[in-house]
């Protein structure tokens, strides 16, 4: 809650029209180095749609996949799952999709993760090394139809369109980055995403620098859809 008289937030939303290509197809042509995403087929899973209603079973179920995947396409040397979110596009949703472009890290908060989630020692010395946060999104309810998530070619996008958002909280202050509309950004979606299929959303990385602004939008062809439900896992990707 701001202080008496301030405003909830200091930035505004600006709308402007842009083409969001498919990339159903051209699965291959895409990797987290260069543009900051991937498109994963073919990723079994042992997790039901029951294991997503109860924390400690996405935990014990499905974190283990989430982790094994990152490895196989990363080729990191660890990684450490730090928290989930499942989205729904229902009423009354505790966390619903979000229609504002975005990126979940700046540098600082990355840093900031980095030493939250591991002891201090530890910390300095993976901070000496590459450090990627890699989303996996995956829908719950596949196939998806409203709301899909677009993202951007991190190459398109110039850092001077990034503006750091503080989100405060009781005990810190996190950061995300608000993103800027700026001519020759190229943007893209997976269209009908089901089950079996993964994206991997890269929101930092300090060796090559790809981060993907992302958002979920609405389809003008697929606004009578059943509401999308989906889930993301937010990884530490260390080497």
């Amino acid at each position: 809650t701001p202080p008496s008289g301030q405003p909830q937030r200091n930035f505004s939303d600006a709308s402007h029209p842009i083409t969001i290509r498919d990339l159903r197809g051209q699965e291959p042509s895409f990797n987290t180095d260069t543009h900051a995403f991937a498109a994963v087929k073919n990723v079994s899973s042992a997790a039901t749609r029951q294991t997503f209603e109860d924390d400690p079973a996405i935990k014990d179920i499905y974190y283990p996949e989430v982790e094994k995947l990152l490895l196989d396409q990363t080729g990191a040397k660890r990684v450490l799952l730090f928290d989930h979110t499942i989205r729904l596009a229902t009423p009354g949703a505790n966390r619903a999709p979000v229609n504002r472009v975005h990126i979940d890290q700046t540098t600082k908060s990355a840093e900031q993760r980095v030493r939250f989630h591991l002891p201090s020692s530890e910390a300095d010395d993976a901070l000496k090394d590459r450090v990627r946060i890699i989303n996996v999104w995956r829908p719950l309810n596949p196939p998806i139809a409203a709301h899909p998530l677009a993202f951007a070619d991190s190459r398109t996008v110039p850092d001077e369109a990034m503006v750091g958002i503080e989100h405060r909280y009781p005990d810190r202050t996190g950061e995300t980055a608000a993103v800027k509309w700026t001519q020759g950004q190229e943007w893209w979606y997976w269209s009908g995403m089901e089950g079996d299929e993964r994206l991997l959303l890269q929101c930092f990385d300090s060796e090559k620098g790809a981060r993907v602004p992302h958002s979920a939008f609405v389809d003008p062809r697929s606004e009578e859809g059943v509401g999308r439900e989906s889930i993301e896992v937010r990884a530490l990707v260390f080497g």
